[in-house]
């Protein structure tokens, strides 16, 4: 009898935790979605009743035109999904070596890591679509032999030697935020500096910058709209010719909503990706 009072008393305890913990947690998020919904009233009765609102809605969001340009443009978008995974799959093992070689201390081996710095200043220094005008108009002019001229390959080509320098940064910062007495405990048990980068030092940073890298692949998918100045009819190449041929704008737009809906998820699998990295060292140092 006394266990099931004291069984009874925790219980209560328990709930009246709990409400004590939900009660501001759901009065805040109450006055979140109110506030949001207020502001979001205004701004579309703001928009609404200006005076040249029903020509730029005809000009931006037509409805009959939507509905004309979604498949073609759907169907385009393929193009940008095809450069993406492609070169992701490149950029990532790219990306690592450049890092490495910036890490490298070893005397013999400055003029690698030299190359390495100069390589990532350069193309996070320079404007992508500068790059992308130089390799992809500059190079084929060039009419070598052997040399491709198409221009999806120079659009893969410009989008991993720029994101490689982006990528190889976010390594570098999770290579180095590794404390060194991992590596001197790995060195201690025999391995070799390679050896403990390779199986101590990257396999944690890797797991450490997991955020920052879809971050960077989140401006890789919306950098591939920027190579329909090479020809590429990716998705918004074709969304420009639709806007030539109807004199409307709203192609362009359904191009961007289609970007909205790959890019929303991923930002949100980061945010959660980074809110779960933060709670497990918060948990760490407890």
């Amino acid at each position: 009898m006394d266990r099931w009072l004291r069984q009874r008393a925790n219980h209560r305890v328990s709930i009246s935790r709990f409400k004590v913990a939900t009660g501001p947690a759901r009065k805040g998020l109450l006055v979140a979605t109110l506030s949001t919904l207020v502001v979001a009233a205004l701004a579309a009765y703001t928009v609404g009743s200006s005076p040249a609102w029903p020509e730029v809605q005809k000009a931006f969001f037509d409805g009959r035109y939507f509905s004309t340009s979604l498949p073609a443009v759907a169907e385009a978008f393929t193009i940008n999904i095809r450069l993406f995974i492609i070169a992701e799959l490149l950029i990532l093992p790219i990306g690592l070596l450049i890092a490495l070689a910036r890490s490298i201390t070893a005397p013999a081996l400055a003029p690698l890591r030299i190359f390495a710095t100069i390589y990532v200043d350069f193309f996070r220094g320079v404007p992508s679509i500068l790059i992308i005008y130089v390799l992809g108009f500059g190079v084929p002019a060039l009419q070598l032999d052997g040399i491709p001229k198409e221009p999806f390959f120079w659009a893969l080509v410009t989008l991993v030697l720029i994101y490689s320098a982006y990528v190889s940064e976010v390594y570098r910062a999770g290579i180095e935020s590794i404390h060194p007495s991992q590596e001197r405990a790995a060195r201690a048990l025999g391995l070799t500096r390679l050896q403990a980068l390779r199986y101590v030092v990257v396999p944690q940073a890797f797991r450490r910058v997991i955020p920052p890298l879809l971050n960077d692949f989140i401006g890789l998918q919306k950098d591939t709209a920027l190579v329909s100045i090479l020809g590429v009819v990716e998705t918004f190449k074709q969304a420009q010719i639709l806007k030539a041929a109807s004199f409307n704008f709203t192609p362009l737009m359904t191009t961007a909503l289609i970007f909205l809906i790959i890019t929303i998820p991923m930002t949100r699998l980061v945010d959660r990706l980074a809110a779960k990295d933060r709670n497990a060292q918060l948990g760490g140092t407890r």
